[in-house]
């Protein structure tokens, strides 16, 4: 850590820092993942300095940034944070966005879990920015045609087709037999509340 922030003075002027000082940034927030006062020192240190745009391209400094604004009920400014960095790693940055939303809940409703139910409800709620999905979030619906076919199906002859019909109909709508055996479960699922 000392040797960090001795670095991070020696080139405070340069622009962009160094790449072994991105480096050891790096390497320090990863390995300190848990809450403690050496790391909100380091991502004070970070989130002061001029160049923290370039430090936000790793993901261990972001998620360690995050961890502290959230640690400090600052969500908001961990949004922010998330919605300006440059990391790569899309997946892991748009679960964090969830992780903070999660966590505000989690204070809103003074619990120390959620529901699985609770979890989608708020990721609903709370989608990601485009900068962090810039080609959208994965639409897990089929398309109309294939519901409308599927609801036709289950209206007309059965909602719970036998396997030989499950086949057959996965083989017309280019599903897989599972998924459609998990549209009908569902469907009578839906069907009873």
């Amino acid at each position: 850590m000392k040797r960090f922030m001795a670095m991070l003075n020696r080139h405070k002027s340069k622009d962009p820092p160094p790449g072994q000082v991105l480096e050891l940034a790096g390497e320090l927030c990863q390995h300190l993942q848990s809450p403690s006062p050496v790391l909100e020192k380091l991502v004070g240190a970070i989130m002061a300095c001029k160049h923290t745009m370039y430090f936000l391209t790793n993901i261990h400094v972001v998620r360690a940034c995050v961890l502290v604004h959230v640690q400090r009920g600052e969500h908001e400014a961990a949004r922010r944070l998330l919605e300006c960095c440059q990391a790569e790693e899309k997946e892991e940055l748009v679960q964090l966005w969830y992780e903070i939303h999660y966590q505000q809940v989690m204070e809103k409703q003074h619990t120390d879990f959620l529901t699985p139910l609770q979890k989608f409800r708020c990721r609903k709620r709370n989608p990601p920015p485009v900068s962090l999905c810039p080609e959208g979030l994965k639409n897990r619906n089929y398309p109309d045609k294939v519901r409308q076919e599927l609801h036709r199906f289950a209206a007309e002859v059965t909602t719970n087709p036998n396997k030989e019909q499950r086949e057959e109909l996965a083989q017309d709508m280019n599903l897989k037999p599972t998924q459609v055996y998990n549209w009908f479960a569902n469907y009578r699922r839906r069907q009873k509340s």
